[in-house]
């Protein structure tokens, strides 16, 4: 009777024993099934691209993790979790890699409205347009992220305008922003705008500006200004140089990002690069 016992105990020991293996994050170790085995082949066949040289299966099972095999696990096992395949997968890992690892290309920031702590190592930059919905629903994401939330203290954001043609009222409402930047409102102006994305109306625009305390007959001077319209102009050439081809385009200490576009994905990044910066690659 004894013997058996020893033996299902055993038994049961080894079954447990892959599982306990594998769970070096929260979000892998929540997988089963399939879609555990696709995480798994993923992990034992993929590479960091920094901070280790072995497979990040193999990374995240040394004495010293690194922080980005982890961060790669994580993202690995959440989109197996949401079903997607083996080759998106890995496109996407590749994607990550070019972004973070790519070369830097050159931003004017000078007099660029700075949101978050200017001693933050990470400069997130994006080429928006105003009339850009998905840059409506991210911006005010990043914006809550770096003044409140998980980005606070680690990054810097700022904003370069990109209007594009098959926006509707593109060129007016970039006007607009660049107004409100020159009359000191244009983190307020810009989350209106966002806010009412919708019910956009440019003869509203004056109506607005007044409302979030800037001098409507400056304002409306501004709209109509020369010098206003060539900074625009400028920075649609100076993106249009860094290969922006698409709003929203996002730069992370001036190389391209060009990997998954969600909020979660971009704090992600960010988080890694200011790991880097601080010396904190590894748990």
């Amino acid at each position: 009777m004894t013997r058996c016992v020893i033996h299902w105990v055993v038994a049961i020991a080894l079954v447990a024993v892959p599982r306990l293996v594998f769970a070096q994050t929260k979000t892998c170790d929540g997988l089963s099934g399939p879609k555990r085995q696709l995480a798994v082949e993923i992990l034992k066949s993929q590479h960091p691209y920094e901070c280790c040289d072995g497979t990040i299966w193999d990374c995240l099972h040394r004495k010293r993790v690194c922080r980005l095999a982890t961060r790669l696990a994580n993202d690995v096992c959440r989109r197996a979790q949401a079903g997607k395949s083996k080759a998106a997968i890995e496109r996407e890992l590749s994607r990550r890699a070019t972004s973070m690892m790519g070369k830097k290309y050159n931003i004017n920031l000078s007099g660029e409205p700075r949101l978050g702590d200017g001693a933050a190592k990470v400069k997130l930059v994006a080429y928006m347009c105003a009339r850009c919905p998905y840059c409506a629903r991210i911006t005010p994401a990043l914006y809550k992220s770096i003044t409140a939330g998980r980005l606070k203290g680690k990054a810097q954001f700022y904003l370069r305008l990109f209007p594009i043609r098959s926006h509707k009222h593109s060129t007016i409402s970039n006007m607009a922003l660049l107004a409100s930047k020159k009359l000191g409102k244009f983190w307020e102006f810009l989350l209106h705008v966002y806010a009412h994305f919708d019910r956009f109306d440019p003869d509203k625009l004056p109506d607005c500006a007044q409302a979030k305390g800037m001098n409507r007959e400056k304002f409306k001077a501004l709209l109509k200004d020369g010098n206003v319209r060539a900074e625009l102009v400028d920075s649609k050439k100076e993106g249009v140089r860094n290969n922006v081809n698409a709003t929203p385009t996002f730069y992370i200490n001036g190389r391209k990002y060009q990997a998954d576009l969600s909020i979660h994905a971009i704090e992600d990044v960010v988080e890694e690069e200011h790991d880097r910066l601080t010396g904190k690659q590894y748990e």
